[in-house]
């Protein structure tokens, strides 16, 4: 016999679903305008909701961003794991940095978000936050040597740097170059700047 769901669970549903589209619209407006360029009235107008319903889920505007932020770093690209359990790590970091910088694709949400968003004092602050508990830490377990804060630190300001000049300024060394000769040269760069331990399975992911 089909047992209905009950209003409990229905009601539920409904509030991750509402929870989600908050989520995206405000992703995809951050994206577009940055922190200081979009309000929670337009980012509720484009998830079909009200702006106090936006505050009911995420408390504030604030509240919102930090979320958006992490949003964009749950399925990281180039500190995937399949990269991070890779024989050899700093290849395969080069080998993803390459891929989502080549010409036929768009720039991640989280990078332009970040980058439209640096004019703001409080999107700073958030996004410090935020990326330490993820990406940084996830960087930095994958450092074989002293000082893996500060390597990944480096590690993940060279990252950023790669994605601005190749895909957003679009230099031509970069953008027209062979993206099997970009790997080779950065590779050796990125082994440099991690010295990662020689066993994959030895390395501590992070967070």
């Amino acid at each position: 016999m089909k047992v209905e769901p009950t209003p409990r669970v229905r009601r539920s549903d409904k509030a991750a679903a509402t929870r989600a589209a908050i989520l995206a619209a405000a992703r995809r407006a951050f994206a577009a305008h940055g922190y200081d360029g979009v309000g929670l009235r337009a980012i509720a107008a484009e998830a079909g909701v009200t702006a106090m319903m936006v505050g009911r889920y995420f408390g504030s505007k604030e509240g919102l961003f930090g979320e958006v932020v992490s949003d964009t770093m749950r399925d990281p690209v180039v500190l995937a794991s399949e990269n991070l359990g890779a024989a050899d790590i700093p290849r395969a970091f080069a080998r993803a940095l390459v891929g989502i910088t080549g010409r036929d694709t768009n720039p991640l949400d989280g990078f332009m978000i970040l980058t439209r968003s640096s004019s703001s004092e409080t999107a700073a602050r958030i996004a410090r936050d935020r990326i330490a508990q993820a990406h940084h830490a996830t960087a930095a377990g994958a450092v074989g040597a002293d000082h893996p804060s500060e390597r990944a630190a480096i590690f993940l300001s060279f990252v950023a740097g790669f994605q601005g000049m190749r895909q957003m300024m679009g230099l031509s060394a970069l953008a027209e170059a062979d993206p099997v000769v970009l790997v080779e040269l950065l590779t050796p760069v990125i082994a440099e700047i991690l010295k990662p331990a020689a066993r994959s399975q030895d390395i501590c992911f992070g967070a």
